[in-house]
């Protein structure tokens, strides 16, 4: 029977959940007062760049980057500056591509770690330079940390150690709950009064069956659960990198987390888009163009995502065989 709308910002007792992962996952002292939840991570993107971003204003985020990011802020009457990033910074932002990209109108950054397509992490120590350099300069630091929980080669470190970055995260991915739609944003005290207000008139609450669904993710008995699927996640991480490797895709590093592998596939094609096509309907196994993911060399690229068990995992691997041998 709990269907009615809820606050706007969400069950009290789902944001004191949310707040206490935040400490207890990674030690960061998050005030349930600062969290909001929302339809999905994209929700609570929208409800930040409809804070932060409007007419004139710009917003720095990667290239290849989840593609939704520019259409929010372009949604926004914003404009999306697409930073090139490649192997030599693990794909991510650096403080130095920041400061070369960065013009009065800059009003946010965005970083996402680990990142959708590539799977790669920023370190803390970079992390924390950006964020220095943008609270001197009165910029917005948003950070998506949707697969934060999904990090497997290293420790798993949240933004939210600091009080004044707007951090983003969703129930879909470590808490597999991509269905029910619904993710949380933790922001800065200041801007809480006018979140709540876009929350009211956005999209009034996210969807209260969903809310109280949430309050079990936290519980003992399913975080080990989850903790069994992340190291699965790893498991097939580990079989299918080494096994496209070997194959002639190039992967310049290792991803330290989500399940995806970004990899240049030159040495098969080149238009990645025309590959992807073609494989998927001749071998029946589907990859993506990296044009699905932003402008910079997207014809090199393919993302794979290692979402399938690992006997369908090899099959897709032995297909990809027979595909390349005609």
């Amino acid at each position: 029977g709990h269907t009615h709308y809820t606050d706007a910002l969400g069950l009290s007792t789902l944001r004191e959940a949310i707040a206490g992962f935040h400490g207890s996952r990674w030690q960061a002292a998050v005030d349930s007062a600062r969290v909001v939840v929302t339809p999905g991570a994209s929700g609570a993107l929208l409800l930040a760049l409809g804070l932060l971003a409007g007419p004139g204003d710009e917003v720095l985020m990667a290239d290849p980057g989840y593609p939704c990011n520019r259409h929010f802020v372009r949604f926004c009457d914003a404009r999306a500056v697409a930073v090139p990033v490649d192997g030599s910074s693990a794909f991510q932002l650096t403080l130095e591509l920041i400061e070369r990209y960065a013009t009065a109108a800059t009003r946010a950054v965005l970083i996402a770690s680990p990142s959708n397509p590539t799977g790669t992490a920023i370190s803390p120590v970079e992390l924390g330079r950006i964020h220095d350099w943008c609270a001197a300069r009165g910029v917005a630091l948003i950070v998506d940390e949707i697969y934060l929980a999904l990090t497997y080669d290293a420790p798993e470190h949240s933004a939210a150690r600091w009080d004044d970055v707007f951090v983003i995260n969703s129930f879909s991915k470590y808490f597999l709950m991509t269905g029910w739609r619904l993710g949380w944003l933790v922001a800065p005290a200041w801007a809480m009064p006018a979140l709540e207000r876009l929350a009211q008139n956005l999209f009034l609450a996210a969807s209260t069956p969903a809310q109280h669904a949430a309050l079990a993710a936290f519980s003992p008995k399913t975080l080990a659960e989850l903790e069994a699927r992340k190291t699965e996640l790893r498991s097939r991480r580990d079989f299918l990198l080494p096994a496209l490797r070997e194959r002639g895709f190039d992967i310049a590093m290792q991803p330290q987390g989500a399940f995806y592998l970004y990899a240049d596939c030159r040495a098969h094609t080149d238009d990645s888009y025309v590959f992807a096509q073609t494989l998927l309907e001749e071998a029946g196994v589907a990859v993506t163009p990296g044009l699905d993911f932003g402008q910079h060399r997207p014809e090199r690229f393919l993302r794979f995502a290692y979402t399938q068990p690992l006997p369908r995992l090899a099959e897709a691997v032995a297909r990809l065989d027979a595909f390349l041998a005609r």
